[in-house]
């Protein structure tokens, strides 16, 4: 198990990455400490996650408010909704090499794993907190705009899950569910490639290639929905 406080070198290195110099120090250290560790429940990041899971999604919610002036509040939520998520949060967390500060118990294991996703989303959540209790919601909402405006702006970002849409839109229009069938697993167990097509009575059927089966469903699902007209083409078709 790692100490609880940082260390001096540490602390000015994970400062230097977030770009904010705390003042009350406890609060980046509460902020990195999971639950595991076994302290009372004020020397973990519980409390603040909850906190920064609100100071986040506020913040979100005013850069997609001010960027897309003309959308609809459902655009709006939809991208909200990926935004705060904990993969986008996890994403974050990987890109700063949080798992390098993280305090946690002996019993969590390989926290840059795809298991413990949940944790270091966690993790950015706390420290968003700490920040707006250390340096006020201007703070907060600078960490925020330098790591999710650019996330904010995507073009696909007003998207759902693709075979979710599609699925609504067959049961919407045709009455049916969309099927899906693996034509073809080439490739070694550890780079394998799934090619898969998905049908809709009285729709022309697509295929989709991928690593996973999962995503080459999607990739399918996605070429409907564009093809269709229900999504826009935001790239050429390979």
């Amino acid at each position: 198990m790692k100490p609880l406080s940082l260390s001096e070198e540490e602390r000015g290195r994970l400062e230097t990455i977030i770009g904010h110099v705390f003042s009350e120090k406890q609060w980046l250290d509460r902020a990195l400490t999971h639950a595991s560790v076994g302290l009372a429940k004020d020397a973990n990041y519980e409390r603040l996650e909850f906190l920064g899971d609100r100071v986040l999604g506020l913040c979100v919610a005013e850069l997609l408010f001010t960027t897309f002036r003309s959308a609809p509040e459902g655009e709006l939520s939809v991208r909200l909704n990926q935004l705060v998520s904990a993969e986008s949060c996890a994403i974050v967390a990987d890109e700063m090499e949080l798992h390098r500060f993280i305090r946690t118990g002996a019993d969590v294991k390989k926290i840059t794993g795809k298991r413990m996703m949940n944790v270091r989303a966690d993790v950015v959540e706390s420290l968003i907190a700490a920040l707006y209790l250390d340096g006020g919601l201007e703070a907060a909402r600078g960490f925020i705009l330098r790591h999710w405006e650019a996330r904010a702006t995507r073009a696909d970002g007003a998207r759902r899950d693709a075979k979710t849409e599609l699925q609504e839109w067959a049961h919407a229009k045709f009455g049916v569910t969309p099927s899906y069938r693996i034509d073809d697993r080439s490739g070694p167990d550890h780079d394998p490639r799934f090619t898969v097509t998905v049908e809709i009575p009285g729709v022309s059927p697509e295929t989709g290639a991928d690593r996973s089966k999962r995503a080459a469903e999607q990739v399918a699902a996605t070429r409907i929905l564009e093809r269709e007209g229900v999504w826009q083409k935001t790239s050429a078709e390979d």
